[in-house]
């Protein structure tokens, strides 16, 4: 199961630890969600995700502050029995003497921040939703090509690296080369990253390990990319019928999620980047509404329209 270690989140967050006593660096964060536990303060601890960080806004602090000393201890007492990764107290509030006792004694983290609550939530959420998502490996290229991430797959020594550099060449930034980690962040969107042995480098083969970063500059990298469009790499074979109008779109899945494909055949003389960037800039006119093959299509049926007209006449 994919976690993500609260001391990441931490610093991440820019969290301050209100109980440095508990020793933070192993404990796991599995969940995406979080819960803000006014039910369970209220004494009501059905259905009650321990597992998810517990969130205190303004209105959890409020109730907590008109309770009981004894009528706190309870509360506390059965909350923080449960194995809750961490409390995390927003606006910049403090836990009161009594939960931080209870805290302590449980090994439960405190932490706090200086956001609202609206925000540190859609923040957290936000961010545990890219790290725990669904998560596979996949050999390829992955490329922002006028803000469209295309990944260039196909077999090994096809080319794909060198269509990558000759991208990065022409004013695009690299994301990874040769294996790209697919995150699965919604029914819609994939999000493409490097791993950390690989990134910004790219294998040529003949030269070897190259630095995008080192001499092309910060511009020519990016960390991550939503997965837009698939360009499959093949040897050009003379007996297979490739599509040359593109009337259908052809998609490839991954993780459950369908992304546009194009399958290009390779031969001498082809420019790939050019390919790839007219595939791009393509595929982005189809999401603004123009598609050039309908178009044609068009432009023929009223031609033969205009001369049926004709002979009847």
């Amino acid at each position: 199961m994919a976690s993500v270690s609260l001391v990441k989140i931490i610093e991440k967050m820019k969290l301050e630890n209100l109980t440095p006593e508990i020793d933070v660096k192993k404990i796991k964060v599995t969940q995406p969600d979080i819960n803000r536990p006014a039910l369970q303060l209220a004494g009501f601890f059905e259905h009650f995700d321990s597992t998810r960080l517990q969130i205190i806004g303004f209105v959890e602090y409020t109730y907590m502050e008109g309770l009981s000393e004894e009528r706190k201890r309870e509360v506390y007492e059965k909350l923080l029995s449960y194995e809750v990764p961490a409390i995390v107290y927003c606006r910049d509030m403090e836990p009161d003497p009594i939960m931080k006792e209870i805290a302590i004694a449980h090994g439960r983290p405190i932490l706090s921040t200086k956001k609202t609550t609206s925000a540190f939530m859609a923040e957290i959420i936000r961010w545990l939703n890219v790290k725990l998502a669904p998560c596979i490996s996949v050999h390829g290229v992955l490329v922002d090509v006028y803000g469209e991430g295309v990944l260039i797959t196909g077999e090994s020594g096809i080319g794909k690296s060198e269509a990558a550099l000759e991208l990065v060449k022409r004013g695009h930034r690299l994301v990874t080369d040769d294996v790209v980690e697919l995150r699965k962040v919604s029914d819609d969107t994939l999000i493409g990253s490097a791993p950390d042995v690989t990134k910004h480098l790219i294998e040529l083969r003949g030269i070897g390990i190259v630095d995008i970063k080192a001499l092309f500059g910060a511009s020519s990298v990016k960390d991550t990319q939503a997965i837009d469009l698939v360009i499959r790499l093949e040897d050009w074979d003379k007996d297979k019928e490739y599509d040359r109008l593109g009337l259908e779109e052809n998609y490839t899945e991954y993780l459950g999620n369908k992304v546009v494909c194009h399958n290009i055949p390779i031969r001498p003389g082809r420019n790939l980047a050019i390919i790839c960037e007219s595939a791009a800039v393509n595929h982005r006119q189809k999401k603004m509404g123009y598609n050039a093959a309908q178009e044609l299509y068009a432009r023929v049926q009223n031609s033969l329209a205009k001369r049926r007209e004709e002979e009847e006449e």
